[in-house]
């Protein structure tokens, strides 16, 4: 095969595995870190009212679009009531009916919410507002604000800003006095700015909202004004005319229409409550996967049970292990037994750790290896003597369990967890080396395969690796992307260049 046939191939896995690496990464918000908590927040709107004699309707008004945040889950807790969500001309609506109720009724919206600033802060652009009808004398004093403002002003953002300016002036002139003169809340005021923002031709909304910061029993609604500039929607605040959004306000609903409507009702009152929590991101990640209808949720390990997880936790550094053999053994050029065996000697080392697990597998090849010099004096045959070996091997793993029992060194206890085939595979191979190209290389092998094992062990016990591979599983078409353009590596190796090195040339 071609080398260019393997670029392909190797950019081809490489690209395959990062786009669905970034795609649940960026789109599904995986997070690359564990442990990783979002701050979620829970509103609960309690609609409270006296029922009539006859059927009850309950539109509340609940959020559509909300600037930097997402939408985790939505409730209804309502008994008896049949629940719906509609579109109406104020946007999203959550809709209560049920055909008789008696006495007082009380019906809960909830919804949970987190940040997320890949969330778009517009909608489609509107259509220019209709100019409003508006009575004398009204009429004549907008028309005489809103000329004086546009003449001290360049754009639509900058119209609103001294628009507000001067309807917060603590000393208006008459026809702010007169367009306040009707105002008693801060809904009203907006309505009045909007309706002046019409005159000039400056689509304008009311936006209500909160300002979400931790645990609030009492939460009160705060109205902002939001206008188009041609291009996006503007937030300001209609107390001081300042372009922004405050952080974390989460919109509830846009216009000027009431927040509740009951038919059938009387004595309506709305109460909102907040509260804070924090939430793995795993799970958040994994809920807007399962709204979307996405495949990745499907395929994701966190769906398998807690035993399967811990077992492909592990699996999953093998590949690591692996990548380290390939580099050490085709790039560095070490010397070790098989290509495997180094990396199941890394998992034993990860139950032992380290240091003792170095101590123990040196100590069982070396007591192994002698056993099996003296087994070559009986001449049996290779399946026999790798059955004896490999006895051997169980007996020497008790004596040493039962010794550092007898010491206190609960560590010894662990040598069981050694893959005794491979030990005893290891004893095998190492005595056929010994006596076909002598001790020397017999020695040089195993060192070698230790010291791939304890650098994959190092590599393979990263858990931050661990976590990412677990996460992100798509990654190990990167690994093997590398593992492949390094399999038609044919240069020098960094041992040899020792060997070779009287054939540089200066």
């Amino acid at each position: 095969m071609k080398h260019s046939y393997v670029y392909v191939l190797a950019a081809l896995l490489t690209a395959i595995g990062l786009s669905i690496f970034v795609y649940k990464w960026q789109v599904l918000g995986f997070p690359v870190i564990e442990d990783q908590e979002t701050p979620v927040w829970t509103i609960e709107a309690a609609v409270k009212f006296e029922s009539g004699p006859g059927s009850i309707k309950v539109k509340l008004h609940v959020p559509t679009l909300t600037p930097g945040f997402r939408m985790l889950n939505e409730i209804s807790v309502s008994r008896g009531y049949g629940f719906s969500l509609n579109y109406g001309s104020g946007g999203r609506e959550a809709q209560w009916a049920i055909r008789r109720a008696d006495g007082k009724q009380t019906i809960y919206y909830r919804i949970s919410v987190y940040q997320d600033s890949r969330v778009d802060m517009s909608d489609t652009t509107p259509p220019f507002p209709p100019i409003p009808v508006i009575n004398e004398p009204m009429k004549t004093a907008v028309d005489v604000l809103v000329d004086d403002v546009q003449a001290h002003s360049a754009d639509a953002a900058s119209f609103t800003t001294e628009l507000l300016r001067r309807m917060n002036d603590s000393s208006p002139d008459s026809n702010v006095e007169l367009l306040l003169s009707g105002v008693s809340s801060s809904v009203d005021f907006v309505e009045v700015a909007s309706m002046m923002l019409a005159t000039a031709r400056i689509p304008a909304r009311t936006v209500h909202g909160f300002p979400l910061a931790g645990r609030q029993r009492s939460a009160e609604l705060v109205s902002w004004l939001e206008i188009h500039d041609g291009d996006r929607w503007l937030y300001f605040n209609p107390a001081t005319g300042e372009e922004h959004l405050p952080d974390r306000f989460l919109v509830w609903w846009r216009g000027s229409e009431r927040l509740v409507n009951v038919d059938g009702g009387s004595k309506v009152e709305v109460d909102f409550a907040i509260q804070k929590n924090y939430l793995d991101a795993i799970a958040i990640a994994e809920t807007q996967a399962a709204q979307q209808g996405t495949i990745a949720f499907d395929f994701s390990l966190y769906s398998l049970p807690i035993q399967t997880q811990a077992v492909y936790a592990v699996l999953l550094m093998i590949p690591i292990g692996a990548l380290v053999m390939v580099i050490m053994r085709n790039i560095i050029g070490i010397d070790a037994f098989g290509t495997f065996m180094p990396v199941l000697i890394a998992l034993a080392f990860r139950e032992t750790k380290l240091f003792w697990g170095v101590i123990l597998f040196t100590l069982l090849v070396t007591l192994g290896l002698t056993i099996r010099f003296l087994l070559d004096r009986l001449r049996l045959l290779l399946v026999p003597r790798l059955s004896a070996v490999l006895i051997v091997v169980v007996m020497l793993m008790l004596f040493i369990s039962l010794m550092s029992h007898r010491l206190g060194l609960e560590t010894g206890l662990s040598v069981a967890l050694f893959p005794m085939v491979i030990i005893a595979m290891t004893i095998e191979r190492m005595s056929v080396v010994w006596e076909e190209r002598g001790a020397a290389d017999a020695i040089r092998a195993g060192l070698g395969s230790l010291i791939v094992a304890v650098v994959a062990y190092v590599f393979m016990g990263i858990e931050w690796l661990e976590y990412l591979l677990f996460t992100f599983p798509e990654l190990l078409l990167v690994i093997l992307a590398v593992v492949v353009l390094v399999g038609r590596y044919t240069g020098y190796r960094f041992t040899e260049l020792r060997r070779f090195k009287e054939l540089a040339v200066d």
